[in-house]
């Protein structure tokens, strides 16, 4: 098995997100919220608060 590591900070409506890979951001709140992964990878997540209902689309860079 592998290693891995994961920190975040939140600064307002922004996490930062460092591991192994590199690092990510995310900007949103609890409904909704895009995220940049360390690879580059972008995904909109968007959520129902309190069911566990959630949706989520990769974002396709042109």
């Amino acid at each position: 098995m592998g290693w891995s590591y994961r920190k975040s900070f939140k600064m307002g409506p922004v996490k930062i997100n460092l591991s192994r890979h590199g690092v990510g951001h995310s900007v949103g709140g609890r409904a909704g919220r895009v995220t940049t992964s360390a690879d580059g990878r972008k995904t909109m997540t968007l959520r129902i608060p309190g069911t566990g209902i959630s949706w989520r689309r990769q974002i396709k860079s042109r």
